[in-house]
């Protein structure tokens, strides 16, 4: 307790402010409640009913809000204490993984506490930096993530771990794999792993596309599905051989890549990933159009 209180203690600022609340998605409580309850709603079954990890989409909710509800459908809250949430790095170079400053993140629907004690533990590996407030403050791809955390986890105890993944080469997807393996073996945690899948077209500077006769939005289906087979293998060298032939522009690659080295650490646990859900923003048929592509996947540990 002590050293809860000491760290909350020096907080520069104790809160994180819900900054895209108004723009990304709606501010007003209730209605932000009503409008994940229907999206969890429409998801239907959980056939990866008790996930220890889901891969989700930060874009605004009118986009990917309904993509990331087949990812949070998964998660069984009953024996859930710890929640660690990564995502990529869009306004400030970092090398590595950072942990936040602040002792709180808000939502219109209740506010999340961070895990003091388990952020210490992580800084003591003497792997990570901490974030400014204003790049915790600016950054989306964590925050997105939040308003469906506290629907999911409504009315119980539990706490976040923040962390925000920068630049890293195979040795640190190495180096944060061995890091992250024990808290993904604990049944206690959960991770959410946020990233947007191919962002195509002239205004994002990636116009590739697999060969074909196809129309455009199926050919960067085909692309993004190449990469979602990788990733169900748990197969972290061929998702990096993936990444470096096409480039696909997957925003959370380098989070997604620290997850297959966790699992790979994991040799004596039975894993299973699954892809639940797949969506564009806009089914791209000319070179002067352009999408975003938003899937949700869950990992299994038995």
């Amino acid at each position: 307790v002590e050293n809860v209180q000491h760290n909350c203690r020096a907080c520069s600022i104790m809160n994180r402010p819900a900054t895209h609340a108004g723009s990304w998605y709606t501010d007003k409580g209730h209605e932000l409640s009503k409008q994940l309850d229907k999206w969890l709603s429409k998801a239907g079954d959980a056939p990866m009913a008790g996930a220890r990890a889901i891969i989700g989409p930060h874009a605004g909710y009118a986009y990917s809000g309904e993509t990331a509800a087949y990812a949070y459908k998964q998660i069984d809250p009953e024996h859930i204490k710890h929640i660690f949430v990564l995502g990529p790095s869009h306004h400030k170079y970092i090398r590595g993984c950072a942990l936040t400053s602040l002792c709180k993140y808000e939502t219109p629907i209740g506010n999340l506490d961070i895990d003091l004690d388990l952020n210490a533990a992580l800084e003591e590996t003497g792997c990570f930096e901490q974030m400014d407030p204003y790049t915790d403050g600016e950054e989306h791809s964590i925050e997105m993530h939040l308003p469906y955390i506290a629907k999911i986890m409504e009315g119980r105890k539990f706490t976040i771990v923040p962390v925000l993944v920068g630049a890293i080469n195979s040795n640190l997807e190495d180096t944060y794999g061995k890091i992250f393996a024990p808290y993904l073996r604990d049944q206690e945690n959960l991770f959410v792993i946020s990233s947007d899948f191919c962002h195509w077209g002239r205004r994002f500077g990636y116009t590739h596309l697999p060969e074909g006769n196809a129309p455009i939005h199926k050919r960067i289906e085909q692309l993004d599905r190449q990469a979602m087979d990788i990733i169900e293998s748990q197969d972290l060298s061929g998702f990096r051989s993936y990444l470096d032939e096409c480039e696909n522009t997957i925003c959370g690659r380098n989070p997604i890549a620290i997850l297959l080295s966790a699992l790979a650490v994991l040799k004596d646990q039975d894993k299973h990933v699954k892809f639940l859900h797949y969506a564009q923003s806009n089914p791209c048929q000319s070179s002067r159009d352009s999408s975003v592509s938003y899937a949700a996947a869950a990992v299994l540990i038995r």
